[in-house]
């Protein structure tokens, strides 16, 4: 039996302004990552996923999912059975992001503007279809792809020109992160079997409210072992604050506040994998509103740039494997395309690339997500003096969207060099 696999790539975003819809979103988005976050921690080292991105390409896919494939994505995605209110939850998201954008544009412009940061918050988000030209894809899935997800369909020749399709649709990726995200689809995974590939894109520049002073050789345990002097940050004002059991949360705020960093550190110099198998999404929504302490922070400068993650064994173990028609002829993507018992699409590969850079001025950020799919035969403390924390020791972080307390990043630094 022969089987289309189509190509779904998505890269992320951000920004703040939510209402009911996002947070229902954000609780998804949150759920998915973390058990995504756990995976990919398992084997230490630093690590970096945009949750929101992956979703976004798979929210996309899912609209043309169908029966058990339907149910196990949902199930793994942690998408609701009413989906109206999913995709115009990430409508409603990706309009926040774009609107903090516009709003610390103008901030900045304004000539009575006193204080506050020089340069605005960038967002770009982007989404497309590339699809194989003349393949009968069904209206409803175009239209809802298109209308709610802005994502319009070009069309390609993936059967004469696949290599030629592949460079295009990573010069596209490559353009709407400011070439932070380069070269997304490996070769040999987009072929003449390709039909679609669902684009997401996303690149932030976001300064902090505050700025931070820079250190010098400030301590840091590499891998929770071994002292190293890495350059760091430092700054001391009011920020988000919760105690937790192994652990401690703390809030930084980007520049207009609808953004934050979330920096989780843990208690012991090696205690970070067990303080991550104890996150959950409760904790993370908790965290848009901590109660404010003074704190003298001291956090590395760090920049990780991960090579490429191929999830589809991930995800298949997570409990989706009829999505990547296993077994044969279990996939069903009919309201995305008409399904033959010997032609039909399913997904041949998930692919997810991210960048993130912090320093003193604040974070830049992007990521990309491709899915394949081929055809187929409390209230603040009162203290004396400020309390002083030092995430010199492996910490995990997250770019959080306040308002719905969407993890648009998630991830962990165990070397900062």
């Amino acid at each position: 039996m022969k089987s289309i696999r189509l190509t779904s790539l998505a890269m992320a975003a951000f920004s703040a302004t939510a209402t009911a819809d996002t947070t229902a979103v954000a609780q998804s988005i949150n759920a998915f990552g973390l058990d995504l976050h756990r995976v990919l921690a398992a084997d230490g080292g630093n690590r970096l996923a945009s949750p929101w991105s992956i979703q976004s390409a798979l929210a996309m896919t899912f609209a043309g999912a169908a029966g058990q494939t339907r149910d196990e994505m949902a199930k793994v995605l942690y998408f609701p059975a009413d989906e109206a209110p999913l995709h115009a939850g990430f409508a409603a998201l990706a309009a926040d992001l774009t609107a903090l954008a516009r709003a610390s544009r103008k901030q900045v412009e304004d000539p009575d503007r006193r204080g506050g940061p020089n340069t605005p918050l960038e967002i770009n988000t982007a989404n497309r279809l590339f699809g194989q030209d003349g393949f009968p894809f069904e209206k409803p899935f175009l239209k809802l792809t298109n209308d709610i997800y802005g994502a319009p369909l070009e069309k390609l020749d993936f059967i004469k020109a696949p290599e030629a399709a592949r460079l295009h649709i990573n010069q596209w990726v490559e353009q709407q992160t400011k070439d932070r995200i380069k070269d997304l689809i490996p070769a040999n995974v987009i072929d003449e079997e390709t039909r679609l590939v669902l684009t997401n894109a996303i690149y932030m520049k976001a300064p902090w409210a505050e700025e931070f002073h820079e250190e010098n050789d400030t301590p840091f345990f590499i891998n929770g072992t071994n002292e190293a002097k890495v350059p760091g940050l430092v700054r001391q004002q009011m920020y988000g604050y919760r105690k937790i059991p192994g652990g401690s949360l703390v809030t930084v705020p980007y520049a207009g506040g609808g953004l934050q960093f979330l920096l989780i550190i843990p208690e012991a110099r090696d205690g970070l994998a067990a303080l991550e198998k104890t996150l959950d999404t409760q904790l993370l929504t908790a965290a848009r509103d901590l109660p404010q302490r003074e704190i003298q922070l001291h956090f590395p400068k760090f920049k990780l740039e991960p090579g490429r993650v191929m999830l589809s064994e991930n995800l298949i173990a997570m409990g989706m494997p009829s999505a990547f028609d296993k077994p044969q002829g279990s996939a069903d993507f009919s309201r995305m395309a008409p399904r033959k018992p010997d032609d039909y699409l399913a997904i041949r590969e998930v692919i997810h690339k991210a960048f993130i850079a912090v320093d003193k001025y604040g974070t830049e950020a992007a990521a990309a997500t491709a899915v394949v799919m081929m055809r187929a035969t409390s209230m603040p403390v009162e203290q004396e003096k400020p309390l002083e924390i030092r995430a010199d020791r492996p910490f995990a972080f997250a770019i959080q969207h306040v308002s719905s307390g969407a993890c648009l990043f998630l991830g962990r630094v165990a070397d900062p060099r």
